[in-house]
């Protein structure tokens, strides 16, 4: 008989079901607004490459540009006053406003004006070949600056005597502060 009753005891058991404890916390859901804070935090660290006050606010990404174009910001404002006249000679010169529908996410949702604005300046964009033209004429431009006063501290007047040949030293050297 106790060997039978154990048996009994044994089935009885291997039949029972205990209920399992409930969870202490339920699962997060979708909508949970802790899950949903750490998720926009970590969003926000990517996005901004960290919470440094030294961050460039105008800094362009090189692969946010589209190909064949060059990214700059240009005066827009000074004291909330637009100036027409420097407007014009931007687009003279080939600027133009970069749309803001192209890059949402560089200004406000319920942003109206059509262009991308941060403290007075507007970003502007133009043909990469016409900034390269550009750039090679002021280079051009300041080569001959320096060619002509060359040759005017080496000059004198007719009849007078020569001058020694100054010593010209072309290069700039800057001094870098220790405290950066």
């Amino acid at each position: 008989m106790n060997a039978k009753f154990q048996r009994v005891i044994a089935e009885k058991s291997a039949m029972s079901t205990t209920p399992e404890r409930p969870a202490m916390r339920p699962e997060l859901r979708e909508d949970d607004p802790r899950a949903r804070a750490a998720a926009r935090a970590a969003q926000i660290r990517d996005d901004n490459g960290g919470m440094d006050e030294g961050t460039d606010e105008f800094y362009i990404p090189k692969g946010m540009v589209p190909d064949g174009w060059v990214y700059e910001w240009k005066r827009h404002t000074i004291w909330n006053q637009e100036d027409p006249a420097y407007t014009v000679q931007l687009a003279r010169e080939g600027w133009e406003p970069v749309p803001a529908s192209r890059h949402p996410t560089w200004m406000p949702s319920n942003w109206e004006k059509g262009s991308i604005e941060r403290k007075g300046m507007i970003l502007m964009e133009r043909p990469k070949e016409i900034s390269d033209e550009v750039r090679r004429i002021d280079y051009r431009r300041a080569r001959e600056q320096v060619r002509i006063k060359e040759s005017q501290l080496s000059g004198t007047p007719d009849g007078t005597m020569d001058r020694v040949a100054p010593s010209i030293k072309k290069t700039f050297d800057m001094p870098i502060p220790e405290d950066l």
